[in-house]
């Protein structure tokens, strides 16, 4: 049996960023809740603003321009652990977004 993920969400604390870490790792459990092993709060410095799911790196602020939406953040997760699993409304908020018709 594989050990659930473990998701780490780096925020720097001189940033004030970790009501914004705590509301993604809020969304994150509300959404994958038993699936995941553990989301854990990292305190960083200097501007950082990751999201690792084991050893992916799942999202970085100076990457990826900023900060993603929980839907977004949530597709990527899902992405990793369980890609067949379908998220409802934030799936399809994604594919409107990306749908040219």
């Amino acid at each position: 049996m594989n050990p659930l993920p473990v998701i780490r969400i780096t925020y720097c604390t001189q940033c004030m960023w970790l009501l914004r870490a705590g509301w993604m790792a809020q969304e994150l459990l509300s959404t994958f809740g038993t699936e995941l092993g553990e989301v854990a709060l990292v305190p960083g410095t200097g501007g950082i603003f990751t999201i690792t799911c084991d050893e992916h790196l799942v999202w970085d602020r100076k990457r990826d321009g900023g900060f993603p939406d929980a839907a977004k953040l949530k597709q990527l997760v899902r992405d990793i652990i369980d890609p067949s699993r379908d998220l409802g409304h934030a799936d399809r908020v994604g594919r409107k977004a990306n749908d040219p018709s």
